[in-house]
């Protein structure tokens, strides 16, 4: 894992500045402290960056940026390429000659050259960001992994391109506008981050998950996708065609076992130590127990947990686990007190808001898993999303099939308006019902019922929230849709379109799949590479740590979206096939506890001394002051917070990464 950044002057008479080229690079030395290298093209139209965190091929052989033998073929890289032993040999059977031990990077140089960006996207198996330049085409080739596990930012402005792995490293160049782009801001209020590729600053965005960027002279930008979570990939019907109930339950049971352990394998690829984020839940439990079979040492564990708060802890089932497979085990807890002290290093870690206060607890682990000399880390993100393992799914579901379809199937549309509408003015007088009269006033719209997994403001509470005319798009992210990096609804302040512009065309191409099939795909496009695993790179590599993540292989994934919500939550139960693909791996207890979720007291931190900071943080925030948000509102959020009136941590949390992201990065 590495901090890659770079400039290409496509037109005009730009030229690569070597200190700015620099000063970008080492904004992020948290991602790389073992080295950095600069290259620049002979003309000066093309700079790439590279700082160096060491994991595979320690040597300096394998230090970046890298080329082919005549360097006409440049690569600033980030992340792991999990097959490259395997393609290395493809590749020097076809005549390549390698110039490191095992160095991954160097599969990218002599791949592109092989296959082109393509061929090269399509046989690698990682987790990855990477610049590549082309000197024969004059072309540079920007590619974000299928998942969206690493990520990768860019700008575009007057002819010059400028690109890396996390924004502070865009926004360090003086001459780079430092505002806040107000349709992202519109958007974010609802989804807790930023959808892709728009970012909180204007004029930067990001490469969503699953696409590559191609840069020509005097040309604008392309964006293509080359992979996508979407049925059709995983499961040949040939396979399953005739199978009894048992069959076909034993097929989907081995198919996720087998790949599942093959994942975890990949992921110990590794020449430094490594270990495992320990909850005590399924996910983590089983990458320690397939870890650990593959080990002759004991399996580095890490937990963090609460001193006051108590009943959040996992502390006990983490336990269980250690000693059943007796790893070598380690504990944080923290408290208030903790939280406040990391406040300002948060907002300089997350670069734009990722309203997730998981981000607090999962700091101080990292934190903990470095002082303890460990370099990367597994982790147990994206087994919720593709085996319905959240109560909010379960409950999306039974809404879908007991009041959404029979209330649009049923009713006439004159009526649905009618009861929207008495939901809504019940929701004016008890504000606790707005999540409840949304949800009826989607249904009366024809809108879709599940939007993400995570979501703060709906539109009615918006409407109050922000002023009207406050999210006019600017004139970058009109740009950028010119170019077609992203829709043009997506400039209306109208937050359905970003999640219409998932369901559409998947509904196109995929015609009648089951509610829970639409709802993984719409989280595998948005929350979970944008908002999940976003929250895990910052903070992990804030302290220099490598997070990998074994359930979001893409085989895997693509195995599971060919298994249809029957099965999947079979008998009403969540994470039913997981559960049986694991039985017998982890301790039973693990298996049938109830899910806590990774979390922590916000709500009650938010009615103590961190409450009064976050309102006058808020409030006192010139974000309010230039008339983006209506204080009034948010104060009364606040206030019925405080008297316990309703439990608004949610939208307070939301509010306060919003405010203090722009005193940071806009006032400052």
């Amino acid at each position: 894992m590495c901090g890659i950044a770079g400039m290409y002057y496509s037109r005009g008479p730009g030229a690569v500045d070597e200190a700015a080229l620099t000063r970008m690079r080492d904004t992020m030395i948290h991602r790389g402290p073992d080295g950095a290298g600069n290259w620049i093209s002979p003309d000066r139209r093309v700079g790439l960056a590279h700082r160096r965190l060491s994991i595979v091929d320690l040597s300096a052989n394998a230090s970046q940026p890298m080329s082919n033998e005549d360097g006409t073929i440049w690569v600033t890289f980030n992340g792991e390429i999990y097959n490259h032993l395997t393609l290395r040999k493809e590749l020097i059977a076809a005549g390549h000659c390698f110039r490191t031990d095992h160095s991954d990077t160097e599969v990218l140089v002599h791949g592109y050259e092989q296959w082109g960006i393509e061929g090269l996207l399509r046989k690698i198996e990682g987790d990855y960001a990477f610049g590549i330049w082309d000197g024969h085409q004059d072309t540079l080739f920007l590619a974000r992994d299928r998942i969206g596990v690493k990520p990768l930012y860019f700008s575009m402005r007057e002819g010059r391109l400028l690109f890396a792995s996390e924004i502070k490293a865009i926004v360090a160049l003086t001459d780079v506008e430092r505002d806040i782009e107000p349709i992202a801001m519109y958007h974010y209020l609802s989804f807790l981050t930023t959808p892709a590729p728009l970012t909180m600053f204007k004029g930067v965005f990001k490469l969503p998950a699953g696409c590559y960027l191609t840069a020509r002279p005097d040309a604008e930008l392309t964006s293509s996708r080359y992979w996508d979570a979407v049925p059709g990939n995983g499961i040949a019907s040939a396979e399953i065609a005739g199978l009894s109930d048992a069959a076909l339950e034993q097929f989907y049971l081995q198919g996720i076992r087998s790949r599942l352990e093959a994942a975890v394998e990949r992921r110990m690829m590794s020449d430094v130590p490594f270990g495992v984020f320990l909850s005590g839940g399924i996910d983590s439990s089983t990458n320690v127990a397939l870890m650990s079979r593959l080990m002759n040492r004991p399996v580095e564990t890490f937990t963090v947990g609460f001193k006051d708060y108590t009943h959040l802890n996992e502390l006990e089932y983490a336990t269980t686990v250690a000693r059943r497979f007796k790893t070598n085990h380690h504990e944080i807890l923290i408290d208030a007190k903790d939280m406040m002290g990391y406040l300002n290093d948060l907002i300089q870690h997350q670069d734009e808001p990722i309203a997730d206060w998981v981000c607090i607890p999962l700091y101080f682990v990292s934190r903990l898993t470095k002082e303890n000399g460990v370099t990367v880390i597994q982790v147990g993100e994206g087994s919720d999303e593709q085996f319905s393992g959240y109560a909010s799914y379960m409950a999306y579901l039974r809404l879908h099939s007991r009041y959404w379809t029979p209330f649009q199937t049923y009713f006439p549309r004159f009526t649905q308006h009618l009861f929207a509408k008495g939901a809504k003015w019940l929701a004016s007088l008890r504000p606790g019902l707005t999540g409840y009269a949304d949800i009826i006033d989607r249904a009366a719209r024809g809108r879709e019922h599940f939007w993400s997994g995570a979501t703060a403001f709906v539109d009615l509470m918006k409407r109050r929230l922000v002023p009207e005319g406050a999210h006019r798009p600017s004139d970058m992210a009109r740009h950028a849709v010119r170019i077609g990096l992203m829709p043009e609804s997506f400039l209306l302040a109208d937050t359905f379109n970003v999640v219409q512009s998932f369901y559409e065309p998947f509904d196109r191409s995929y015609p009648g799949r089951d509610a829970l099939t639409r709802m993984i795909y719409s989280e595998f496009r948005f929350r979970l590479p944008e908002l999940l695993l976003m929250r895990v790179d910052k903070i992990t590599m804030s302290k220099s740590l490598e997070a990998r993540v074994p359930f979001l292989d893409h085989k895997l994934v693509e195995f599971t979206m060919d298994i249809p919500q029957c099965w999947k939550t079979r008998g009403g139960q969540a994470k039913y096939l997981l559960k049986k693909a694991v039985d017998g791996l982890i301790p039973e207890e693990i298996i049938n506890r109830k899910k806590m979720g990774f979390g922590a007291p916000m709500s009650d931190w938010l009615r103590g001394e961190f409450g009064r900071h976050a309102e006058n943080s808020i409030l006192g925030s010139p974000l309010v002051a230039r008339g983006f948000l209506n204080d009034s509102y948010v104060a009364t959020l606040i206030r019925d917070h405080q008297r316990r009136i309703c439990d608004n941590s949610l939208y307070i949390w939301a509010l306060f990464n919003l405010t203090a992201w722009y005193d940071h990065w806009i006032k400052a």
